[in-house]
Formats: structure tokens, sequence, C-alpha cells
């Protein structure tokens, strides 16, 4: 190709080059309330149906619990957000135009949804600043670690995300030390340090102390309203002490959805529950 020719390629109208184009961040939009849209969501794995024609819309800067028994599909339901699933059909979509199911796990996470699993995953022998800084910088590579330098910014965030999950007195202190619950904590900071705008939460109060559910209680409803968090727990009293409005799943579709007492007065959910 002769310069002229790669000039003129420069100059063509119908193509977004790389470094021009907006960060897929940038392209949501939540203008219409809901920044996740999952519609007739379908998936068979040999022959059992996990997800059968679900629907569910969660608002932007809400706070919603998931319930629902083994085998409800409320795993699989975040691994098709996350990208880790395809469904057989159906529509997944984060605000209006972002399609979820065109994108890889890793474009999905950039895009700005962080999901924390039940098991905490940190870097034990780095102290809890150091955690967050490795998250924040986001490649993994060693020597990316090494040279990467934080602006001013970076660190201003990464002290109010200390404060945030309460582990500012923690901070030199090795990820391995911190308690169970602490380490929760630590985490869901690892997610905020990326700045997500949907948070999905699997089971984060299991194994706690009472005081630590009660913090990790306070934690999640303080992160609503900056952020959209998705809460999938079996803990009935941690649900009704965070939740507004709760979902209920049973095989693979949504089988009520309203606040905590009206989901627990619901004939249908108490039959599922209690098998009456």
């Amino acid at each position: 190709m002769s310069m002229l020719d790669s000039i003129r390629q420069t100059m063509r109208r119908d193509e977004v080059f790389p470094f021009m184009a907006p960060k897929v961040s940038e392209l949501l939009d939540v203008s219409h309330g809901p920044i996740l849209y999952l519609e007739d969501l379908n998936v068979s794995f040999d022959g059992f149906k996990a997800i059968n024609d679900l629907n569910l819309y969660i608002d932007a800067g809400e706070l919603r619990c998931i319930i629902g028994p083994n085998g409800a599909g409320k795993t699989t339901m975040m691994d098709i957000i996350t990208g880790k699933t395809q469904p057989d059909s159906g529509q997944a979509w984060f605000g209006q135009t972002i399609d979820l199911l065109r994108m890889t796990e890793p474009e999905i996470a950039t895009a700005g949804i962080g999901r924390k699993f039940q098991k905490p995953t940190v870097f034990e022998y780095h102290s809890v600043y150091e955690n967050l800084e490795l998250a924040m910088h986001g490649d993994k590579g060693v020597w990316h670690s090494l040279i990467a330098h934080m602006n001013g910014e970076q660190r201003a965030l990464l002290d109010e995300t200390l404060e945030t999950i309460g582990l500012k007195e923690q901070a030199q202190q090795t990820a391995g030390a911190l308690s169970h619950g602490q380490k929760q904590w630590l985490e869901i900071g690892m997610l905020l340090v990326q700045n997500p705008h949907l948070l999905l939460v699997d089971e984060p109060v299991a194994g706690m102390t009472h005081q630590e559910m009660d913090r990790t209680g306070e934690l999640l409803t303080s992160l609503a309203g900056k952020h959209s968090v998705v809460v999938v727990e079996h803990d009935m009293d941690f649900v009704r002490s965070i939740a507004n409005k709760v979902t209920v799943l049973h095989q693979g579709s949504v089988l009520a959805e309203g606040t905590m007492d009206e989901v627990q007065n619901n004939q249908r959910v108490i039959e599922v529950y209690l098998g009456e």
C-alpha cells in the first residue's frame, strides 16, 4: 500500500479506528431507568433447563436481592450476565445499547460489571493496600505492576475505598491475616477501585459472624445509588435487613418479586420453600 493509499485509508468516514473508539462503559445508557435487561433467556445443560424464559430488570442505582432454592438458576443467571455462559436464546442488555451476548468476559468486566464470588480470592501474601492497587491497575502482569505509578486521583480513590470497606487501619496488613469477613470486604473493594456500574455479589455473608454480617449489610446498602448492586443470598434475615426489592427464582424463572414481606407472604413462594 502506498503512502497516499494509507492516508486515504485513515480518512475513511465509515470506519472508527481503535484509538478513536469510545470506551464501552462510556456508551452505557440508563436514561430509561434499568441498567440491566434480561429478556426471554433460556439455557439448557444436558436436557436440564437451568434458565427458563427468564425476564429480569434491574434499575440503575438499585440494590436488588435474588433468592431461591438450590438449582433455581441464580448462578447460571450471573454466568450469563458476565459472559461465562451463552444462553440458547433470549437477550441480555447492559443499559439501552450494550449487548452483553456479543461480548467476551474481559470486555464485560471492562464495560463496568464486577462479580464477587462466594469464596473470596485475594492475594494473601500482599498487603490490603497492594491488593487494591493491583486490582486498580487491572493488568496483572508482573512487569506492568512493577512499573505502574498511581496518580493523585487514583490514590484518592484507593483511600476512599479503604474507608468504604472499613479496612483503613489494616491497609498495611497482609490479606492472609484478615478475618473471613474482612477478606470479603477487601474483595468488594478490589471491585470498587475498578469503578463498576453494576456489582454482582454472591452469598456475601456465608461463614460470617453476626457483627460481620451487620457491617456487610451497611457496606452493601452504602454502595447503592452510586452503583447498582445485585446480591444473591440464602440468609433470609440478612436479606430482610438490606432489601427494598426481592426477586425469587424457581426452576430458572421469576416466581415472585416485591418487598420482603410481600415475597414471604406469597403462597407460591411458601410452597416452594416449605413444600406445602
